[in-house]
Protein backbone atom coordinates (compact mmCIF):
# COMPACT_ATOMS: atom_id res chain seq x y z
CA UNK A 1 0.00 0.00 0.00
CA UNK A 2 1.64 3.46 -0.60
CA UNK A 3 1.57 6.40 1.07
CA UNK A 4 -1.86 7.85 -0.23
CA UNK A 5 -4.11 4.81 0.89
CA UNK A 6 -2.63 4.67 4.09
CA UNK A 7 -2.79 8.21 4.74
CA UNK A 8 -6.39 7.73 3.68
CA UNK A 9 -7.12 5.33 6.32
CA UNK A 10 -5.35 7.18 9.21
CA UNK A 11 -6.83 10.33 8.35
CA UNK A 12 -10.44 8.25 8.20
CA UNK A 13 -9.73 5.86 11.12
CA UNK A 14 -8.46 9.18 13.31
CA UNK A 15 -11.63 9.77 15.82
CA UNK A 16 -12.35 5.56 16.03
CA UNK A 17 -9.03 5.64 17.46
CA UNK A 18 -9.39 7.58 20.02
CA UNK A 19 -12.84 6.60 21.17
CA UNK A 20 -11.33 3.23 21.02
CA UNK A 21 -8.27 4.98 23.33
CA UNK A 22 -10.48 6.64 25.49
CA UNK A 23 -12.55 3.36 26.25
CA UNK A 24 -9.70 1.75 26.87
CA UNK A 25 -8.02 4.33 28.98
CA UNK A 26 -11.06 5.10 31.16
CA UNK A 27 -11.95 0.92 31.79
CA UNK A 28 -8.46 0.35 32.72
CA UNK A 29 -8.37 3.04 35.21
CA UNK A 30 -11.48 2.44 36.96
CA UNK A 31 -10.43 -1.34 37.59
CA UNK A 32 -6.75 -0.62 38.44
CA UNK A 33 -8.65 1.75 41.32
CA UNK A 34 -11.18 -0.53 42.60
CA UNK A 35 -10.14 -2.72 45.67
CA UNK A 36 -10.84 -6.70 44.90
CA UNK A 37 -10.36 -9.24 47.26
CA UNK A 38 -7.66 -12.35 47.01
CA UNK A 39 -8.60 -15.46 47.14
CA UNK A 40 -7.57 -15.42 51.17
CA UNK A 41 -10.16 -11.98 51.38
CA UNK A 42 -7.02 -9.73 51.57
CA UNK A 43 -7.27 -6.24 49.35
CA UNK A 44 -6.18 -6.50 46.21
CA UNK A 45 -5.37 -4.13 43.78
CA UNK A 46 -5.19 -5.08 39.52
CA UNK A 47 -1.79 -4.75 38.04
CA UNK A 48 -2.23 -2.53 34.30
CA UNK A 49 -1.70 -5.66 32.94
CA UNK A 50 -4.61 -7.65 34.20
CA UNK A 51 -6.71 -4.78 33.64
CA UNK A 52 -5.69 -4.74 30.02
CA UNK A 53 -5.87 -8.51 29.75
CA UNK A 54 -9.46 -8.82 31.04
CA UNK A 55 -10.92 -5.40 28.93
CA UNK A 56 -9.34 -6.45 25.70
CA UNK A 57 -11.80 -10.30 25.75
CA UNK A 58 -14.09 -8.57 27.51
CA UNK A 59 -14.40 -5.77 25.26
CA UNK A 60 -14.51 -7.91 22.09
CA UNK A 61 -17.62 -10.40 23.74
CA UNK A 62 -15.22 -13.48 23.94
CA UNK A 63 -15.37 -13.86 27.78
CA UNK A 64 -13.35 -15.79 29.87
CA UNK A 65 -14.87 -15.49 33.00
CA UNK A 66 -13.31 -12.99 36.26
CA UNK A 67 -9.46 -12.85 36.50
CA UNK A 68 -7.23 -13.04 38.41
CA UNK A 69 -9.65 -13.34 41.26
CA UNK A 70 -13.21 -13.31 41.69
CA UNK A 71 -14.48 -9.97 41.13
CA UNK A 72 -15.52 -7.84 44.14
CA UNK A 73 -19.25 -5.89 44.14
CA UNK A 74 -17.54 -2.72 43.21
CA UNK A 75 -15.69 -4.62 40.07
CA UNK A 76 -18.97 -6.19 39.10
CA UNK A 77 -20.68 -2.59 38.94
CA UNK A 78 -17.80 -1.16 36.89
CA UNK A 79 -17.27 -3.98 34.77
CA UNK A 80 -21.11 -4.09 33.84
CA UNK A 81 -20.78 -0.26 32.52
CA UNK A 82 -17.53 -0.74 30.48
CA UNK A 83 -19.10 -3.92 29.00
CA UNK A 84 -21.73 -1.35 26.65
CA UNK A 85 -18.80 1.40 26.74
CA UNK A 86 -16.51 -0.60 24.85
CA UNK A 87 -18.96 -2.90 22.94
CA UNK A 88 -20.17 0.94 21.40
CA UNK A 89 -16.67 1.89 21.11
CA UNK A 90 -15.92 -1.74 18.58
CA UNK A 91 -18.87 -0.85 16.68
CA UNK A 92 -18.47 2.37 15.88
CA UNK A 93 -14.98 1.63 15.20
CA UNK A 94 -15.58 -1.23 13.25
CA UNK A 95 -19.02 0.25 11.22
CA UNK A 96 -16.30 2.96 10.30
CA UNK A 97 -13.81 0.64 9.05
CA UNK A 98 -16.43 -1.02 6.68
CA UNK A 99 -17.35 2.52 5.61
CA UNK A 100 -13.78 2.84 4.72
CA UNK A 101 -13.25 -0.27 2.73
CA UNK A 102 -16.29 0.81 0.46
CA UNK A 103 -14.58 4.20 0.47
CA UNK A 104 -14.13 4.63 -3.85
CA UNK A 105 -11.52 7.01 -3.61
CA UNK A 106 -9.58 3.93 -0.75
CA UNK A 107 -10.76 2.08 -3.62
CA UNK A 108 -9.00 4.17 -6.57
CA UNK A 109 -5.79 4.18 -4.85
CA UNK A 110 -5.73 0.81 -3.67
CA UNK A 111 -6.29 -0.38 -7.05
CA UNK A 112 -3.44 2.37 -8.16
CA UNK A 113 -1.03 0.63 -6.30
CA UNK A 114 -2.03 -2.85 -7.55
CA UNK A 115 -1.56 -1.35 -11.25
CA UNK A 116 1.80 0.36 -10.06
CA UNK A 117 3.17 -3.00 -9.19
CA UNK A 118 1.40 -4.46 -11.99
CA UNK A 119 3.90 -2.86 -14.50
CA UNK A 120 6.72 -2.56 -12.24
CA UNK A 121 6.49 -6.60 -12.95
CA UNK A 122 5.85 -6.50 -16.94
CA UNK A 123 9.17 -7.87 -18.59
CA UNK A 124 7.06 -7.80 -21.72
CA UNK A 125 7.06 -5.76 -24.79
CA UNK A 126 3.36 -3.48 -24.23
CA UNK A 127 1.46 -1.28 -25.81
CA UNK A 128 -0.62 1.56 -23.97
CA UNK A 129 -4.16 1.77 -24.99
CA UNK A 130 -6.04 5.24 -23.77
CA UNK A 131 -9.35 4.67 -23.33
CA UNK A 132 -11.76 1.37 -23.65
CA UNK A 133 -14.31 0.63 -26.27
CA UNK A 134 -15.24 -0.85 -29.26
CA UNK A 135 -12.18 0.09 -31.42
CA UNK A 136 -9.68 -0.46 -28.99
CA UNK A 137 -11.20 -3.41 -27.47
CA UNK A 138 -10.29 -4.57 -31.27
CA UNK A 139 -6.51 -3.58 -31.28
CA UNK A 140 -6.11 -5.14 -27.46
CA UNK A 141 -7.45 -8.40 -28.95
CA UNK A 142 -5.04 -8.82 -31.90
CA UNK A 143 -2.17 -7.22 -29.88
CA UNK A 144 -2.61 -10.33 -27.22
CA UNK A 145 -2.73 -12.68 -30.46
CA UNK A 146 0.65 -11.33 -31.64
CA UNK A 147 2.14 -11.76 -28.73
CA UNK A 148 2.43 -7.79 -26.92
CA UNK A 149 1.07 -7.12 -23.83
CA UNK A 150 -1.50 -4.09 -23.26
CA UNK A 151 -1.58 -1.67 -20.84
CA UNK A 152 -4.87 0.56 -20.68
CA UNK A 153 -5.69 4.02 -19.13
CA UNK A 154 -9.32 4.09 -18.62
CA UNK A 155 -11.45 7.86 -16.95
CA UNK A 156 -14.68 5.82 -16.94
CA UNK A 157 -15.51 3.51 -14.32
CA UNK A 158 -17.73 1.45 -15.57
CA UNK A 159 -15.37 0.88 -19.05
CA UNK A 160 -13.08 0.06 -16.78
CA UNK A 161 -15.30 -2.65 -15.06
CA UNK A 162 -16.43 -3.85 -18.59
CA UNK A 163 -12.43 -4.45 -19.23
CA UNK A 164 -12.27 -6.73 -16.09
CA UNK A 165 -14.78 -8.28 -16.95
CA UNK A 166 -14.20 -9.69 -20.08
CA UNK A 167 -10.89 -11.21 -18.53
CA UNK A 168 -8.17 -10.96 -20.98
CA UNK A 169 -5.38 -13.23 -21.07
CA UNK A 170 -3.08 -12.71 -20.23
CA UNK A 171 -4.36 -9.82 -17.96
CA UNK A 172 -4.55 -6.48 -18.66
CA UNK A 173 -3.78 -4.14 -16.66
CA UNK A 174 -5.63 -0.74 -16.42
CA UNK A 175 -5.61 2.58 -14.82
CA UNK A 176 -8.85 4.23 -13.77
CA UNK A 177 -7.52 7.81 -14.34
CA UNK A 178 -7.78 11.24 -16.57
CA UNK A 179 -5.79 10.39 -19.81
CA UNK A 180 -4.31 14.06 -20.12
CA UNK A 181 -2.22 13.79 -16.70
CA UNK A 182 0.85 13.10 -17.41
CA UNK A 183 1.73 11.38 -14.11
CA UNK A 184 -0.84 9.28 -15.41
CA UNK A 185 1.05 7.79 -18.61
CA UNK A 186 4.00 7.61 -16.18
CA UNK A 187 2.84 5.43 -14.31
CA UNK A 188 1.40 3.63 -16.97
CA UNK A 189 5.00 2.85 -18.04
CA UNK A 190 5.69 5.47 -21.45
CA UNK A 191 9.04 5.26 -20.16
CA UNK A 192 9.61 1.90 -19.99
CA UNK A 193 11.88 0.27 -22.09
CA UNK A 194 9.18 -2.40 -22.31
CA UNK A 195 7.19 0.56 -24.01
CA UNK A 196 6.61 0.04 -27.31
CA UNK A 197 3.93 2.35 -28.32
CA UNK A 198 0.96 4.40 -26.98
CA UNK A 199 -2.35 4.43 -29.46
CA UNK A 200 -4.65 7.49 -28.95
CA UNK A 201 -7.67 7.38 -31.07
CA UNK A 202 -10.34 9.59 -30.01
CA UNK A 203 -13.01 11.75 -32.04
CA UNK A 204 -11.96 14.72 -30.57
CA UNK A 205 -9.11 16.07 -31.95
CA UNK A 206 -7.98 18.38 -29.42
CA UNK A 207 -7.42 15.73 -27.00
CA UNK A 208 -5.16 13.66 -29.13
CA UNK A 209 -2.73 16.80 -30.11
CA UNK A 210 -2.91 17.24 -26.29
CA UNK A 211 -2.32 13.76 -25.73
CA UNK A 212 0.73 13.77 -28.15
CA UNK A 213 2.95 16.77 -26.97
CA UNK A 214 2.46 15.02 -22.88
CA UNK A 215 3.60 11.75 -24.31
CA UNK A 216 6.47 13.47 -26.44
CA UNK A 217 7.61 15.58 -23.74
CA UNK A 218 7.67 12.84 -21.44
CA UNK A 219 9.43 10.11 -24.02
CA UNK A 220 10.45 11.47 -27.62
CA UNK A 221 11.45 7.53 -28.16
CA UNK A 222 7.65 6.27 -28.13
CA UNK A 223 6.03 5.52 -31.06
CA UNK A 224 2.45 7.22 -31.19
CA UNK A 225 -0.47 6.04 -33.35
CA UNK A 226 -2.86 9.13 -32.90
CA UNK A 227 -6.18 9.61 -34.76
CA UNK A 228 -7.22 12.70 -36.95
CA UNK A 229 -9.99 13.74 -38.51
CA UNK A 230 -8.78 17.06 -40.56
CA UNK A 231 -5.33 18.16 -42.54
CA UNK A 232 -4.69 20.74 -40.12
CA UNK A 233 -4.94 17.84 -37.05
CA UNK A 234 -2.59 15.59 -39.29
CA UNK A 235 0.07 18.40 -40.01
CA UNK A 236 -0.11 19.69 -36.11
CA UNK A 237 0.53 15.88 -35.12
CA UNK A 238 3.55 15.48 -37.86
CA UNK A 239 4.72 18.97 -36.07
CA UNK A 240 4.89 16.75 -32.93
CA UNK A 241 6.96 13.69 -34.21
CA UNK A 242 3.90 11.95 -34.00
CA UNK A 243 4.86 8.75 -36.29
CA UNK A 244 1.66 6.98 -37.02
CA UNK A 245 -0.79 9.53 -37.51
CA UNK A 246 -4.34 8.20 -38.75
CA UNK A 247 -7.13 9.95 -40.64
CA UNK A 248 -9.77 7.66 -41.35
CA UNK A 249 -11.59 9.61 -43.95
CA UNK A 250 -7.95 10.41 -45.79
CA UNK A 251 -7.68 6.66 -46.01
CA UNK A 252 -11.16 5.63 -47.53
CA UNK A 253 -10.80 8.51 -49.86
CA UNK A 254 -7.47 6.83 -50.77
CA UNK A 255 -8.56 3.72 -50.90
CA UNK A 256 -11.07 5.38 -53.47
CA UNK A 257 -8.07 7.14 -55.42
CA UNK A 258 -6.24 3.41 -55.85
CA UNK A 259 -9.88 1.76 -57.08
CA UNK A 260 -9.93 4.15 -59.92
CA UNK A 261 -6.36 3.56 -60.83
CA UNK A 262 -3.89 1.45 -59.55
CA UNK A 263 -7.17 -1.45 -58.37
CA UNK A 264 -4.34 -3.97 -57.68
CA UNK A 265 -2.23 -1.82 -55.55
CA UNK A 266 -5.42 -0.98 -53.63
CA UNK A 267 -5.98 -5.09 -52.75
CA UNK A 268 -2.27 -5.32 -51.24
CA UNK A 269 -3.25 -2.65 -49.17
CA UNK A 270 -6.44 -4.46 -48.03
CA UNK A 271 -4.27 -7.88 -47.55
CA UNK A 272 -1.59 -6.19 -45.51
CA UNK A 273 -4.22 -4.22 -43.05
CA UNK A 274 -5.91 -7.78 -43.03
CA UNK A 275 -8.78 -6.56 -44.54
CA UNK A 276 -8.83 -9.06 -47.49
CA UNK A 277 -6.88 -11.90 -48.97
CA UNK A 278 -5.15 -11.67 -52.50
CA UNK A 279 -7.06 -13.93 -54.21
CA UNK A 280 -10.45 -11.29 -53.92
CA UNK A 281 -10.71 -9.49 -57.22
CA UNK A 282 -9.59 -6.12 -56.58
CA UNK A 283 -12.60 -3.38 -57.07
CA UNK A 284 -12.17 -1.06 -60.04
CA UNK A 285 -14.46 1.70 -59.63
CA UNK A 286 -16.01 3.12 -62.93
CA UNK A 287 -16.01 6.54 -64.51
CA UNK A 288 -19.03 8.51 -64.86
CA UNK A 289 -21.33 10.60 -62.75
CA UNK A 290 -20.47 10.06 -58.64
CA UNK A 291 -23.36 10.65 -56.69
CA UNK A 292 -22.06 11.19 -52.42
CA UNK A 293 -24.74 11.23 -49.55
CA UNK A 294 -22.93 13.30 -47.22
CA UNK A 295 -20.86 16.46 -46.95
CA UNK A 296 -18.73 15.92 -43.36
CA UNK A 297 -14.84 14.76 -43.03
CA UNK A 298 -15.48 12.04 -45.39
CA UNK A 299 -17.20 13.78 -47.79
CA UNK A 300 -14.88 16.68 -48.19
CA UNK A 301 -11.68 14.11 -48.67
CA UNK A 302 -13.79 12.25 -51.23
CA UNK A 303 -14.60 15.53 -52.98
CA UNK A 304 -11.09 16.81 -53.24
CA UNK A 305 -10.51 12.81 -55.02
CA UNK A 306 -13.23 12.79 -57.39
CA UNK A 307 -11.94 16.73 -58.29
CA UNK A 308 -8.40 15.41 -58.78
CA UNK A 309 -9.39 12.68 -61.39
CA UNK A 310 -11.77 14.64 -63.22
CA UNK A 311 -14.88 13.09 -61.94
CA UNK A 312 -18.01 14.36 -62.18
CA UNK A 313 -20.03 14.05 -58.80
CA UNK A 314 -22.84 15.36 -57.28
CA UNK A 315 -23.29 15.73 -53.36
CA UNK A 316 -26.12 15.83 -50.79
CA UNK A 317 -26.15 17.20 -47.48
CA UNK A 318 -28.54 17.78 -44.89
CA UNK A 319 -26.99 19.97 -42.76
CA UNK A 320 -26.60 23.31 -44.50
CA UNK A 321 -23.81 24.51 -42.12
CA UNK A 322 -21.41 21.93 -43.94
CA UNK A 323 -21.77 23.22 -47.29
CA UNK A 324 -19.49 25.98 -48.97
CA UNK A 325 -22.07 28.43 -50.64
CA UNK A 326 -19.79 28.26 -53.47
CA UNK A 327 -19.82 24.49 -54.51
CA UNK A 328 -22.68 24.37 -56.75
CA UNK A 329 -22.35 20.76 -57.01
CA UNK A 330 -23.96 20.16 -53.55
CA UNK A 331 -27.34 19.86 -52.80
CA UNK A 332 -28.73 20.94 -49.19
CA UNK A 333 -31.41 18.03 -48.90
CA UNK A 334 -32.60 14.47 -47.28
CA UNK A 335 -30.51 12.21 -49.27
CA UNK A 336 -33.17 9.58 -48.06
CA UNK A 337 -35.46 10.96 -50.69
CA UNK A 338 -36.18 9.28 -53.51
CA UNK A 339 -37.81 12.60 -55.64
CA UNK A 340 -33.79 13.94 -54.75
CA UNK A 341 -31.94 11.48 -56.26
CA UNK A 342 -34.25 11.28 -58.86
CA UNK A 343 -33.41 14.83 -59.69
CA UNK A 344 -29.87 14.22 -58.88
CA UNK A 345 -30.15 11.89 -62.35
CA UNK A 346 -29.99 8.30 -60.08
CA UNK A 347 -30.76 6.15 -63.19
CA UNK A 348 -27.62 7.61 -64.60
CA UNK A 349 -25.38 7.40 -62.18
CA UNK A 350 -22.46 4.86 -62.01
CA UNK A 351 -21.48 5.07 -58.01
CA UNK A 352 -23.41 6.07 -55.13
CA UNK A 353 -21.51 6.59 -51.80
CA UNK A 354 -23.75 6.95 -48.65
CA UNK A 355 -20.76 8.53 -46.19
CA UNK A 356 -23.67 10.49 -43.60
CA UNK A 357 -22.95 9.63 -39.38
CA UNK A 358 -25.68 7.46 -39.27
CA UNK A 359 -26.29 3.75 -40.24
CA UNK A 360 -29.61 3.63 -40.61
CA UNK A 361 -29.70 6.76 -43.40
CA UNK A 362 -26.83 4.78 -45.31
CA UNK A 363 -28.59 1.43 -45.28
CA UNK A 364 -32.11 3.42 -46.27
CA UNK A 365 -30.81 5.66 -49.15
CA UNK A 366 -28.64 2.58 -50.69
CA UNK A 367 -31.43 0.42 -50.79
CA UNK A 368 -33.72 3.23 -52.57
CA UNK A 369 -30.71 3.73 -54.87
CA UNK A 370 -30.76 0.23 -55.76
CA UNK A 371 -34.41 -0.04 -56.92
CA UNK A 372 -33.71 3.44 -58.46
CA UNK A 373 -30.66 2.06 -60.67
CA UNK A 374 -30.13 -1.94 -60.45
CA UNK A 375 -26.71 -1.69 -62.09
CA UNK A 376 -25.33 1.37 -59.39
CA UNK A 377 -22.56 0.32 -57.64
CA UNK A 378 -23.08 1.09 -54.15
CA UNK A 379 -20.39 2.33 -50.76
CA UNK A 380 -21.50 2.38 -47.62
CA UNK A 381 -19.60 4.03 -44.56
CA UNK A 382 -20.53 1.74 -41.50
CA UNK A 383 -19.97 3.87 -38.14
CA UNK A 384 -20.79 0.99 -35.61
CA UNK A 385 -18.70 -2.08 -35.55
CA UNK A 386 -22.12 -3.49 -33.51
CA UNK A 387 -24.02 -3.41 -37.55
CA UNK A 388 -20.99 -5.23 -39.53
CA UNK A 389 -23.83 -7.98 -40.08
CA UNK A 390 -26.48 -5.79 -40.88
CA UNK A 391 -24.33 -4.36 -43.69
CA UNK A 392 -22.64 -7.23 -44.54
CA UNK A 393 -25.79 -8.69 -45.78
CA UNK A 394 -27.14 -5.72 -47.34
CA UNK A 395 -26.31 -6.85 -51.01
CA UNK A 396 -23.60 -3.30 -51.00
CA UNK A 397 -20.57 -3.66 -53.22
CA UNK A 398 -18.11 -2.18 -50.50
CA UNK A 399 -18.32 -0.91 -47.01
CA UNK A 400 -15.99 1.65 -45.73
CA UNK A 401 -15.66 1.49 -41.81
CA UNK A 402 -13.89 3.87 -40.32
CA UNK A 403 -13.17 2.60 -37.13
CA UNK A 404 -11.91 -1.09 -38.21
CA UNK A 405 -9.51 0.77 -40.81
CA UNK A 406 -8.21 2.34 -37.57
CA UNK A 407 -8.02 -1.07 -35.92
CA UNK A 408 -6.00 -2.49 -38.92
CA UNK A 409 -3.98 0.22 -39.41
CA UNK A 410 -3.04 0.26 -36.01
CA UNK A 411 -1.73 -3.18 -35.16
CA UNK A 412 -0.35 -2.90 -38.68
CA UNK A 413 1.76 0.13 -38.06
CA UNK A 414 2.69 -0.43 -34.50
CA UNK A 415 3.68 -4.79 -34.83
CA UNK A 416 5.17 -4.28 -38.33
CA UNK A 417 5.62 -0.81 -39.09
CA UNK A 418 8.45 -1.77 -42.55
CA UNK A 419 4.97 -2.70 -44.37
CA UNK A 420 3.45 0.84 -44.36
CA UNK A 421 6.63 1.94 -45.54
CA UNK A 422 6.46 -0.80 -48.12
CA UNK A 423 2.59 0.64 -49.15
CA UNK A 424 3.92 4.23 -49.15
CA UNK A 425 6.48 2.80 -51.78
CA UNK A 426 4.46 0.42 -53.79
CA UNK A 427 1.46 3.98 -54.58
CA UNK A 428 4.24 5.19 -56.66
CA UNK A 429 4.74 1.91 -59.06
CA UNK A 430 1.84 0.89 -61.79
CA UNK A 431 -0.58 -1.05 -61.80
CA UNK A 432 1.18 -3.67 -64.11
CA UNK A 433 4.12 -4.08 -60.71
CA UNK A 434 1.27 -4.54 -58.46
CA UNK A 435 -1.04 -7.04 -60.03
CA UNK A 436 2.26 -9.02 -61.53
CA UNK A 437 3.38 -8.98 -57.26
CA UNK A 438 0.03 -10.16 -56.59
CA UNK A 439 0.36 -13.46 -59.03
CA UNK A 440 4.20 -13.95 -57.69
CA UNK A 441 2.56 -14.21 -53.69
CA UNK A 442 0.01 -16.45 -55.10
CA UNK A 443 2.44 -18.50 -56.87
CA UNK A 444 5.17 -18.33 -53.95
CA UNK A 445 3.10 -18.67 -51.31
CA UNK A 446 -0.23 -19.13 -51.62
CA UNK A 447 -3.53 -17.48 -50.83
CA UNK A 448 -2.32 -16.37 -47.70
CA UNK A 449 1.00 -14.84 -47.36
CA UNK A 450 2.11 -13.86 -43.40
CA UNK A 451 4.36 -10.51 -42.73
CA UNK A 452 7.70 -10.68 -40.86
CA UNK A 453 10.18 -8.02 -39.80
CA UNK A 454 13.37 -8.92 -39.11
CA UNK A 455 16.57 -6.41 -37.76
CA UNK A 456 19.90 -7.95 -38.24
CA UNK A 457 21.13 -7.24 -34.94
CA UNK A 458 22.30 -9.52 -32.33
CA UNK A 459 18.62 -9.83 -30.83
CA UNK A 460 16.62 -10.66 -33.70
CA UNK A 461 19.33 -11.94 -35.86
CA UNK A 462 22.58 -13.12 -33.72
CA UNK A 463 24.06 -15.69 -35.38
CA UNK A 464 24.02 -13.63 -38.69
CA UNK A 465 25.00 -10.34 -37.11
CA UNK A 466 27.47 -12.61 -35.48
CA UNK A 467 29.43 -13.79 -38.28
CA UNK A 468 28.88 -10.32 -40.17
CA UNK A 469 30.89 -8.70 -37.40
CA UNK A 470 33.76 -11.83 -38.08
CA UNK A 471 33.64 -10.90 -41.69
CA UNK A 472 34.32 -14.40 -42.44
CA UNK A 473 31.25 -14.78 -44.79
CA UNK A 474 29.19 -13.24 -47.33
CA UNK A 475 25.57 -13.47 -46.07
CA UNK A 476 23.04 -13.05 -48.85
CA UNK A 477 19.18 -12.34 -48.75
CA UNK A 478 19.10 -15.89 -50.69
CA UNK A 479 20.99 -17.61 -47.64
CA UNK A 480 18.49 -16.38 -45.29
CA UNK A 481 15.52 -17.31 -47.47
CA UNK A 482 16.73 -20.97 -48.00
CA UNK A 483 14.77 -24.01 -46.32
CA UNK A 484 16.22 -26.33 -43.80
CA UNK A 485 15.11 -29.35 -44.87
CA UNK A 486 16.75 -28.64 -48.32
CA UNK A 487 19.79 -26.11 -48.40
CA UNK A 488 19.59 -26.15 -52.07
CA UNK A 489 15.72 -24.81 -52.47
CA UNK A 490 14.46 -21.77 -51.71
CA UNK A 491 11.40 -21.06 -49.64
CA UNK A 492 7.74 -20.25 -49.81
CA UNK A 493 8.97 -16.43 -49.31
CA UNK A 494 9.36 -12.92 -51.02
CA UNK A 495 11.53 -10.46 -49.41
CA UNK A 496 9.40 -7.31 -49.86
CA UNK A 497 11.37 -4.48 -48.88
CA UNK A 498 14.76 -3.52 -47.48
CA UNK A 499 16.25 -0.60 -45.61
CA UNK A 500 19.71 0.25 -45.14
CA UNK A 501 19.74 3.53 -42.74
CA UNK A 502 17.83 6.34 -44.76
CA UNK A 503 17.61 4.03 -47.63
CA UNK A 504 14.71 1.57 -49.53
CA UNK A 505 15.45 -1.38 -51.93
CA UNK A 506 11.98 -2.63 -52.90
CA UNK A 507 11.82 -5.81 -54.12
CA UNK A 508 15.04 -6.53 -53.28
CA UNK A 509 17.49 -9.17 -55.42
CA UNK A 510 17.77 -12.09 -53.55
CA UNK A 511 21.57 -11.90 -54.25
CA UNK A 512 21.96 -8.85 -52.07
CA UNK A 513 24.41 -9.11 -48.89
CA UNK A 514 23.40 -8.47 -45.61
CA UNK A 515 24.35 -5.77 -43.37
CA UNK A 516 24.49 -4.90 -39.50
CA UNK A 517 21.32 -3.50 -38.87
CA UNK A 518 19.41 -4.38 -42.03
CA UNK A 519 15.24 -4.49 -41.71
CA UNK A 520 13.60 -6.40 -43.62
CA UNK A 521 9.81 -7.33 -44.74
CA UNK A 522 9.59 -10.60 -45.66
CA UNK A 523 6.01 -11.84 -47.26
CA UNK A 524 5.84 -15.90 -46.46
CA UNK A 525 4.18 -19.10 -45.31
CA UNK A 526 4.42 -19.69 -41.37
CA UNK A 527 6.61 -22.64 -42.11
CA UNK A 528 8.76 -20.51 -44.03
CA UNK A 529 8.59 -17.89 -41.42
CA UNK A 530 9.95 -20.29 -38.57
CA UNK A 531 12.89 -21.38 -40.55
CA UNK A 532 13.88 -17.78 -41.01
CA UNK A 533 14.28 -17.41 -37.15
CA UNK A 534 16.08 -20.82 -37.02
CA UNK A 535 18.72 -19.41 -39.56
CA UNK A 536 19.15 -15.73 -38.20
CA UNK A 537 19.84 -17.06 -34.48
CA UNK A 538 20.93 -20.63 -34.83
CA UNK A 539 24.60 -20.58 -35.79
CA UNK A 540 24.55 -24.23 -37.07
CA UNK A 541 21.24 -23.71 -39.31
CA UNK A 542 23.41 -20.58 -40.76
CA UNK A 543 26.50 -22.95 -41.26
CA UNK A 544 24.02 -25.45 -42.61
CA UNK A 545 22.53 -23.04 -45.62
CA UNK A 546 25.77 -21.75 -46.11
CA UNK A 547 27.32 -24.41 -47.38
CA UNK A 548 25.30 -25.04 -50.24
CA UNK A 549 26.64 -21.24 -51.69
Amino acid sequence: MNNNSLFLILQKMRTPFIVLISVYTISIIGLISIEGVDNDGNPYYMSIFDAFYFISYTATTIGFGETPYTFSYNQRIWVSMLIYLTVIGWFYSIGTLISLLQDRVLKKEIDKNKFIKQIKNLREDFFIILGYNSTTKKIIEKSLNKGYRVVVIEKDEDRVNELLLDSYTPIVPVLQADIQDPNALEIAGITSKYCKGLVSLFANDKLNLRIAITSKTINKKVPLAVKSTTENQSENLMDVGVEIVENPFHIISNQIDLSLNTPSIYQIEKWIYNMDNLLKQPLKLPRGLYIICGYGRMGKEIYKVLKKNKIHAKFIEIDKEKVDINKSDILVADADDKEILKNLDIENASVIIAGTNDDTTNLSLLSTAKKLNKNIITIARENEIKNYSIFKYSNIDYIFMPSRILINKTINALVNPMSDKFLYLLKSQTEKFASDLIEKLLLTIGNYPELFELKINKKEAFAISTLIEKKENNITLKNLMTTRDEKKELNNIIALLLQRGKKFYLLPDNDMILEENDQILFAASSEAINDIEYIAQNSYELEYVLSSS
